[in-house]
This record gives C-alpha cells, sequence and structure tokens, in this order.
C-alpha cells in the first residue's frame, strides 16, 4: 500500500495513483498516427550518474516545458521493527511542515509562487519526495526538496497536530475494505516479519513517537547510496547533476559504527486470516501466492499471466464478450461486483494474487473459478490466451507513463531496484519472449501446489475452508 500524501502548492489530494488508466494514444490535430514499434524506438534515453558520496543522479529529457523532480529513498516500513512501525510514514507527514531555513508558511509559498505540486509517499521498501514544476524552475525545486529532505525542522509542536492527523487517517482507512485486505494479506503471508508490518503502522506507534524517534530513523536511512535523484521532463542531465552536487554532496554515506542495515529475509506462511462482519453489505477476499521479486527474471512471465486473468468491474461493458475467461464466468453467473489479479513485487520475494468483492451467496464459486484460471495458467494456456495477455501487458505499461510524473518515479524506483532504469524496449522484447510453453513452466514453479495465504474481510460464512482451498492448488492429471 502506497501511503497517503502530504501535499502542498497548488492542489490538495493523494500521490501517486495506484492504479494507472489503460493506455490511450491520443493525437493533436494534424499529427500522423504513431506505431508502438515507433514509440518504442522514440523513447530517450534515461541517463545516470553517481556522486563521491554514492547518491545517484537520474533524469530523461522528454523537452517538455514543465518537469518532476524528486527524491526516491530505499526506507520503509519493512527497515522498521515492532516498536516504531509507522515512523517512516509519520516522517512521511513531518516533511512539508518547515525546514530549518523555510517556517511552513515560507516554504508553502515558495511553492504556491512556482505553481508546483510538492507530494511525498512511503512505501514497504522506498519512500519518495517530489515535485511537479515549470522546467525553468528545476534549480528552485532541487533546493527545497534538498532542504526538505536534509533539514526538516520537526518541531515539537507540529509533531503534536501531525499526530492528531496520523490517527484520523488510520481510522479512515478502516473504512478502505481493500486496503485493509490487502494489508491483512501481508499480515497473514509474511507473520512474523517486517513485511507482514503495514506502512501506516498501528495507532500505539503514532501515540507514542517522539522527536528523538524521528530523528534517528533519519540518522540511520537517509543516506546517499540509498538515494535516487530522479527528474523527467524538460531536464538538461548535466544542470541537474551540477544542482545535485551544490546541494546533496553532503548527505553522508557512513553509518556509525559502519553498521549498515540489511534486510531480513522475509519468510512466506500458507495461511489465512478471516474477519466475519455479517453487518457489511458484500465480502472483500484475496488470494495469493508467494512470487517473484522485483529482480528475477520470472517477472515479466507473471506479469503476463496477470495479464490473461484480467480484471472486472461491474461499471465495465462487453459483458459476455469480454476477452479475459474469468471476467466472462463472473459476468454470466453474476459472480462478483469486481475482481482483479496483481503482483507485489519486493528486493527478494513478492505477492502474486487475486482479490474479489462478491456478495456472500457467491464467495464459494468465485474462490473456485479463480483458482481454476490459475490451473488453466499451469496447465493448458493457449497461445491465443498469451497473444492478448502479451498485448495487454504492453498497453498497460505504455499507459503508465502517461506523464513526467509516473516517468520520474519509474526511473527512480528502478534505479533502487535494478541499478538502472530498464528502458521500454527491453520490456517489449522480455514480453515478447513468453510463450505459452514458458507461462506454463513459470506458473507452475509458483502457483501449482503450493500453500496460498487467504483473507476475507466482511460476510465471509461461506469462504471455503483452508484446507478445501488448498486442496484446489493442484489438479489429479491422468
Amino acid at each position: 500500500m502506497a501511503a497517503s500524501v502530504c501535499r502542498v502548492g497548488s492542489t490538495v489530494g493523494r500521490a501517486l495513483a495506484k492504479s494507472r488508466s489503460p493506455v490511450l494514444l491520443s493525437l493533436r490535430r494534424g499529427q500522423a498516427s504513431v506505431s508502438y514499434a515507433q514509440s518504442l524506438l522514440g523513447a530517450p534515453e534515461t541517463q545516470l550518474t553517481a556522486l563521491d558520496n554514492g547518491l545517484r543522479v537520474a533524469s530523461e529529457d522528454t523537452g517538455h516545458a514543465t518537469c518532476t523532480v524528486g527524491l526516491w529513498i530505499g526506507a520503509g516500513s519493512r527497515y522498521e521493527n515492532e516498536r516504531n512501525n509507522g515512523t517512516g510514514f509519520f516522517l512521511e507527514h513531518m516533511a512539508f511542515k518547515g525546514t530549518k531555513k523555510h517556517t511552513q508558511t515560507a516554504l508553502e509559498q515558495q511553492v504556491e509562487s512556482m505553481g508546483a505540486h510538492l507530494s511525498a509517499y512511503t512505501s514497504r521498501e522506498h519512500t519518495a519526495y517530489y515535485m511537479k514544476t515549470l522546467a525553468k524552475d528545476l534549480p528552485k525545486a532541487v533546493e527545497l526538496l534538498s532542504e526538505v529532505v536534509q533539514s526538516c525542522s520537526l518541531n515539537e509542536a507540529e509533531i503534536e497536530q501531525q499526530r492528531g492527523v496520523v490517527l484520523r487517517e488510520l481510522e479512515e482507512v478502516e473504512s478502505n475494505l481493500q486496503e485493509v485486505c490487502l494489508d491483512l494479506l501481508h499480515a497473514t503471508a509474511y507473520q512474523g516479519t517486517p513485511l507482514g508490518q503495514s506502512v501506516m503502522g498501528p495507532s500505539s506507534t503514532a501515540r507514542n513517537l517522539t522527536r528523538q524517534d524521528l530523528v534517528e530513523y533519519i540518522n540511520i536511512h537517509y543516506k546517499a547510496p540509498r538515494m535516487v535523484l530522479a527528474a523527467a521532463g524538460g531536464v538538461n542531465h548535466e544542470e541537474l547533476v551540477g544542482l545535485a552536487k551544490s546541494h546533496m554532496s553532503g548527505v553522508s554515506f557512513e553509518y556509525e559504527g559502519d553498521v549498515v542495515p540489511v534486510l531480513s529475509p522475509c519468510r512466506f506462511t500458507g495461511s489465512d486470516i478471516r474477519m466475519r462482519d455479517d453487518a457489511l453489505p458484500l465480502a472483500h477476499v484475496a488470494i495469493a501466492v508467494e512470487g517473484a521479486s522485483a529482480s528475477s527474471p520470472d517477472i515479466v512471465p507473471l506479469m503476463v499471466a496477470n495479464a490473461v486473468i484480467g480484471s472486472y468491474d461491474l461499471t465495465y461493458g462487453g459483458g459476455k464478450h469480454l476477452s479475459s475467461r474469468l471476467a466472462r464466468i463472473a459476468v454470466e453467473d453474476k459472480l462478483c461486483h469486481s475482481f482483479q489479479a496483481f503482483s507485489s513485487s519486493y528486493s527478494d520475494t513478492g505477492l502474486l494474487g487475486i482479490y474479489f468483492v462478491s456478495d456472500k451467496h457467491h464467495i464459494d464459486d468465485m474462490m473456485h473459478w479463480s483458482q481454476n484460471a490459475w490451473m488453466n495458467l499451469c496447465t493448458t494456456v493457449t497461445e491465443s490466451d498469451v497473444a492478448r495477455g502479451r498485448n495487454a501487458l504492453k498497453a498497460s505499461l505504455v499507459g503508465q507513463l502517461n506523464g513526467t510524473t509516473p516517468i520520474c518515479d519509474e526511473i527512480g524506483r528502478h534505479v533502487l531496484n535494478y541499478g538502472r532504469r530498464v528502458p521500454l524496449a527491453e520490456w517489449n522484447a522480455r514480453i515478447d519472449a513468453v510463450t505459452p510453453s514458458v507461462l506454463r513452466d513459470v506458473c507452475s514453479k509458483y502457483i501449482y501446489d503450493k500453500c496460498p495465504a487467504v483473507v476475507g474481510v466482511g460476510p465471509i460464512e461461506q469462504l471455503t475452508d483452508y484446507n478445501r482451498i488448498r486442496s484446489a492448488m493442484y489438479w489429479l492429471r491422468f
């Protein structure tokens, strides 16, 4: 789950949307049609430079009059423990409440005068602070971002004020049953490990965090080799490197006692959590197996597999003519209000699953057909299924990069995950290499006869017993 946003500037809202819109290649009047292959060839190169202290600077010059620039940091709830879980999220709320040079009012006035948007988000392994502004204001944007990260004032009175804000937000998120369901899925799948913790943390942490806890978190995790200054839009890379040297050469790369935080392995446990509440109108159910890590070569075949399963919502048109087999069954038998195949990838593990919302009478049938879709991927997936999945995935990848902000976000995350920006042409080649045989082999490796993690929230009396769900993770074949 990406945490909520503290945003100042000309708009207030949430950070990068979790779900991206399908690709829509709209053309300006008078322009000729651009093919998918031409869009791959025309993609600008992402340039990457490392400073002496280990901080990396990456940018893509798209020639726009605007740009997005930000700092992506390798720190999130996975780096926390039971005592301080939620510190990174709390710190995100404090980020724009003033620095040692600018009060909160002065900082907001600076951003407003530029017509910029200043935002942040926290996830399980990453934290990001970024600004969208006019390309000509890039120097000021980098200066303000460097202040926010290096010299946040952490005023005691502001900490107390934000404590109440965070507690209210924790209450609000409980009404978002999708987020509740997916947080519980992590809690049971990675029980006893840091990945089982939520990004926002428990209310007890928000009530008891001190200024010293926040300072300690920054001193431990905000180190130059774990930071990426990323930018996309009308950006000159050499200028960006110069700005990084001016404002961020002083970011420390040393750890006290040379104790570098190392992520401990997070084991996956097949298990379930059930929160029955018959007062709720609909059941929210998720089932997942352990998926591939972000750097695994299996990640692309699993992405194609998810594209084959697809998604569905009652608001969609198409009905029985939908391309996804699971969607057609869901429509014809009225099994659910919505479903989506999802994948959450981390540095060394991942979750591959299906989430659906159903009334209490169709949970068992929807679970059956969801697992049946998985078994089809492992045994009988066809060339036409895979071709459709490849095309859908390509369209999704292109559609997600609509604007400087999602491009900048991808650059920051890629450099943290892979040490480089993976170009779209490379993704395209890897997607084209997925054949039915490859898909069956990879899906069998991760799905077939594996113990799943299962979560149900709401009127879930009909949710199948775990042992029966486990027995449906393979087919008896003769």
